[in-house]
């Protein structure tokens, strides 16, 4: 096992638990066929294995069909269907001002075109939004409002059920982008009105890269972004209208997949609620030591309020990209710097000019790990301070 101190579960959980690197293996040696383009042992047990894993992410997530979820390569891909497949040319599409560019490079891509009207909807400097100022951008031709459910780079947490009523109330759909939420915060799509859930699988679900997925609430017409082989329907010209092999053409990641069910099977048995419990308190005592720290600025809500476990911050009289690659080279300690594929999120706290540190926990985080980290930024603080 390397000896690397992994503070970048934002981007991909790791180490993955043993359960998962196992189910993946026993895929890969023996039943690796195509799921759904066979009758034969292997291709049959391919098959169970992809509804065994939208029928754990249904458990997880409260969808009522585990058939309207559909796999994906990541939440990049989910949201792409999402958005291009839903929108319209005169639509106008509401989302906030620290969206990923997953969000914001669709919407662009498509006003740019002149198909579509975007507005971005403001936060403060901790993402924290305005209902009454959101409210205000709500237009006649408004048919999709996009927020992630917490920013990957400032661990904000949106109130999802405020801004679902509101949505509802004017007759918007709401798209939820759960990269940083899946597996860490409870997502029930019924309760809280979530109409489409773009997630990952590599993140806080514990499963491989390569692995994601889309829920598409049964009263949604979304077109495929993808056309091709579902092994049903073959003989259509058009790619079929039954979920979920509306979305998934071509042959699917299986012993990606098995591992991502072994992954949630893991989050099931420990409870969303305890790991998020256990990542806010460590998150907490990270930001309290960091804040100990002559030269630190930290990012996002403070200390005491709610968040996932991400903490974005900066040494004084240091790049970010310089800590990073210290923390790395001289530590052993794995961090992302730069923009972290946000700019508005940048924006919004500040940093554009500068980006950040990013230090994110996870499942597999020790308290001892939290002290290491803390001893070695203090070290660093400690020379830029004194140059």
């Amino acid at each position: 096992m390397s000896s690397v101190l992994y503070f970048d579960h934002a981007a991909t959980s790791w180490p993955k638990p043993q359960g998962v690197v196992d189910a993946m293996v026993k895929c890969m040696q023996e039943y690796a066929a195509n799921p759904g383009r066979g009758s034969h042992q292997m291709g049959v047990k391919a098959s169970r294995t992809l509804f065994e894993g939208r029928k754990v992410l249904a458990q997880l997530f409260h969808v009522a069909n585990p058939n309207d979820i559909s796999f994906t390569l990541n939440t990049t891909s989910a949201l792409n269907i999402a958005i291009k497949g839903y929108v319209k040319p005169g639509d106008h599409v509401i989302c906030t001002a620290v969206e990923h560019n997953s969000v914001r490079r669709p919407l662009e891509y498509l006003k740019s075109r002149n198909q579509i009207e975007v507005s971005y909807a403001e936060t403060n400097a901790k993402g924290s939004i305005d209902l009454q100022k959101l409210e205000k951008l709500i237009q006649p031709n408004t048919t999709l409002m996009i927020c992630n459910h917490s920013s990957n780079l400032l661990g904000s947490i949106l109130p999802l059920e405020p801004i679902s009523q509101l949505m509802k109330k004017h007759g918007v759909k709401l798209l939820l982008d759960a990269a940083q939420s899946a597996g860490v915060l409870d997502i029930d799509v019924q309760a809280m009105g979530i109409d489409m859930l773009a997630f990952p699988g590599h993140k806080g679900l514990l499963g491989p890269q390569g692995t994601g997925g889309l829920y598409i609430s049964p009263e949604l017409d979304v077109e495929p972004l993808l056309h091709g082989g579902t092994g049903s329907q073959s003989e259509a010209t058009e790619q079929p209208k039954v979920r979920p092999d509306r979305y998934e053409a071509g042959t699917p990641n299986t012993p990606g997949i098995a591992g991502l069910v072994e992954g949630v099977k893991t989050i099931r048995s420990e409870t969303v609620q305890r790991i998020h419990t256990k990542e806010w308190h460590q998150i907490q005592t990270l930001m309290e030591g960091l804040l100990s720290i002559p030269g630190i600025t930290l990012y996002g809500p403070e200390l005491g309020e709610d968040k996932t476990g991400i903490t974005a911050f900066n040494v004084k009289h240091a790049e970010a990209s310089e800590v990073a690659f210290i923390l790395d080279q001289s530590f052993q300690i794995a961090v992302r710097a730069g923009y972290h594929c946000t700019p508005l999120a940048h924006e919004t706290a500040g940093t554009f000019g500068s980006g950040a540190v990013r230090a994110s926990i996870g499942y597999s985080t020790t308290d001892a790990e939290i002290e290491q980290f803390i001893r070695a930024i203090q070290e660093i603080s400690r020379h830029y301070n004194q140059v």
